[in-house]
């Protein structure tokens, strides 16, 4: 059985930054799995599989997500088919939720949380060169962030303040 590495994080943090990167690099046996989420695909930002808010609400109804969430006016879902990659021994990279730990967490016992997060300024500054937000839905992301402790006893957690190269080499040691 493989083992499902849970990467978490705010809006800003660079978390889809790593995880391309790394996908490029990680080792023999390491997946990474496509959201779908009830948002356009013309967002470059991240390879995602785009629904309309009816096209997920029917996956879900039919048990076609292994794990789904809300979040900032947006559905998210994991496709069932990271259970058959795990079956097989796979290690399965997804970009989930803070909230939705808990949920994953029960679902797939072994996971490895990992957080990739920056400094305040760090993700303040980012949100607002990525232009999607308004000054006050920065703010309001800001405000969340002492609220989304995470207290998992195998967290691992990557600043990702610096280079690119240095995140993305700290995430592929952790889930070697």
């Amino acid at each position: 059985m493989g083992r499902l590495i849970y990467v978490v994080g705010p809006s800003g943090a660079g978390k889809d930054s790593v995880l391309n990167a790394a996908r490029a690099r990680a080792p023999h046996g390491v997946w990474f799995a496509h959201r779908y989420i009830t948002r356009p695909a013309g967002d470059a930002s991240e390879n995602h599989v785009a629904l309309t808010p009816a096209e997920f609400a029917a996956r879900r109804a039919a048990g076609g997500f292994a794990l789904a969430w809300e979040a900032n006016g947006l559905s998210y879902g994991i496709g069932r088919e990271v259970d058959g990659w795990l079956a097989q021994g796979a290690s399965v990279v997804v970009n989930g939720s803070r909230a939705a730990l808990p949920q994953a967490s029960a679902r797939y016992p072994a996971l490895l949380p990992v957080l990739i997060t920056a400094a305040p300024e760090t993700l303040k500054a980012r949100l607002v060169a990525r232009g999607r937000e308004s000054g006050e839905s920065v703010a309001a992301r800001l405000a969340r962030l002492a609220d989304c402790e995470i207290g998992h006893p195998a967290l691992v957690t990557i600043v990702n303040d610096g280079s690119l190269e240095a995140a993305v080499h700290g995430f592929l040691a952790a889930i070697r």
